[in-house]
């Protein structure tokens, strides 16, 4: 049995080759960043709708107890978001008193962007509610 030789390049070969590897880090690195980036972006929507939820849904329970207020609730969900994500999500927050599954309920509303490049992105996008069941003293 007879081994085949390996093969050489030419220098042929080999210059058309050559810098092939830079070409590909780039094409390949660019890509890796836009992935990168878009999942950040996601991983921050999430984080800023959570917290608004997380806001809405205490500015709630805050407003619901015997001895407090729809503005006292209002002021809570206000400063929650303000500390967390920034003033420009605490805009548009609306309180009220409404029926929840059967039962009277403190319901808050809060409408804020929704970030698509950064922090910034349209308003009013995002949409959350937070309830909870009102104390009623008798």
């Amino acid at each position: 049995m007879r081994r085949s030789e390996p093969r050489w390049k030419t220098s042929s070969e080999s210059n058309l080759e050559e810098g092939s590897a830079v070409v590909e880090f780039v094409f390949v690195s660019a890509l890796l960043l836009f992935l990168v980036l878009g999942v950040l972006q996601l991983a921050l929507v999430l984080h800023v709708r959570n917290t608004v939820q997380d806001a809405a849904a205490e500015g709630a329970r805050w407003a619901a107890l015997a001895d407090s207020s729809l503005a006292q609730g209002h002021t809570r969900t206000r400063a929650l978001i303000e500390m967390a994500v920034g003033a420009q999500y605490a805009r548009d927050i609306q309180t009220g008193y409404d029926m929840w599954l059967g039962q009277p309920a403190t319901v808050v509303t809060v409408r804020a962007p929704l970030p698509l490049l950064g922090l910034w992105g349209p308003s009013r996008l995002l949409e959350v509610s937070g309830h909870a069941a009102r104390e009623v003293i008798e």
